[in-house]
């Protein structure tokens, strides 16, 4: 398989280093295009990729296309690619709100597309990444895309119905996983813990409380309970949360979000 990138930034860049790091490609066989000279140098040496002047080169050298440019300049990229397409080509965007109905107007009925909405966790190979097929698309390229992203984490095959609210909790998610993570460790110090101490005790108490979710399958709110002992510490400080407007503030939050998502689709 060969790959293309256009665009190297961090999300195309650890998309492409799962690539690298489980074998599925060898550097020679990825070839990117990035205007940015400062970034394009630093990816050639830490990849040993290759890179070319052009997008349109960019498809002619590569079965898989990865769309990794910003929104805003997508078009014009689109443009530039459309005369390149071949029947082998695989089209690739993990480009914010533009969906796969878009991307087929722009390029045609019969290009064979699949959209990803990935998330930072992909740079450790921790990442969350949904994806749906356009209607051109093969069986076996669903294989391909899954085989891709599965290597820098978890993937989920979805209806573009729902890439808004994906967009809102995984995409969106982690910054406000971590705007909680912040607050929770500025409220620990005031309760006297050390102001160092603090960051590593909230960072790891979140990742380990992630993963026993993850492993063990165990429901929210089955952990929650085992967790709460009756008028324990755990339970006192539930109270405040039940009591308070959390919950909405939580809705209003993944909302305005995924409405954001809508107004950014083409």
């Amino acid at each position: 398989m060969t790959v293309g990138f256009i665009g190297t930034g961090k999300m195309a860049d650890a998309v492409l280093a799962g690539l690298l790091n489980a074998d599925l490609v060898e550097p020679w066989q990825v070839t990117a295009c990035e205007k940015v000279a400062e970034r394009r140098k630093e990816i050639q040496k830490l990849r040993k990729i290759v890179f070319v002047e052009t997008a349109a080169e960019v498809v002619k050298h590569a079965q898989v296309v990865v769309l990794a440019v910003k929104p805003q300049d997508l078009d014009g990229v689109l443009a530039e690619i459309k005369p390149a397409i071949k029947a082998s080509n695989l089209i690739v965007s993990i480009a914010a709100g533009k969906t796969t109905g878009y991307l087929q107007k722009k390029l045609g009925s019969t290009v064979r597309i699949a959209r990803v909405m990935p998330n930072l966790p992909l740079t450790v190979g921790l990442g969350m990444s949904a994806f749906c097929l356009g209607k051109a698309a093969k069986a076996s390229d669903r294989t391909t895309v899954r085989k891709m992203l599965s290597c820098a984490g978890e993937t989920a095959e979805l209806p573009e119905k729902q890439f808004d609210a994906v967009t809102a909790l995984s995409g969106s998610g982690p910054a406000f996983f971590t705007y909680v993570l912040r607050e929770l460790a500025k409220a620990s110090v005031k309760a006297g813990l050390d102001r160092k101490a603090a960051p590593l005790l909230a960072i790891q108490t979140m990742l380990g409380t992630a993963m026993v979710l993850l492993e063990t399958g165990i429901s929210p709110e089955d952990f929650i309970t085992a967790v709460a002992s009756p008028k324990g510490t755990t339970e006192a400080g539930l109270n405040v949360l039940e009591a308070s407007d959390i919950a909405d503030v939580l809705a209003r939050t993944i909302q305005a979000a995924a409405d954001r998502s809508k107004e950014l689709r083409g």
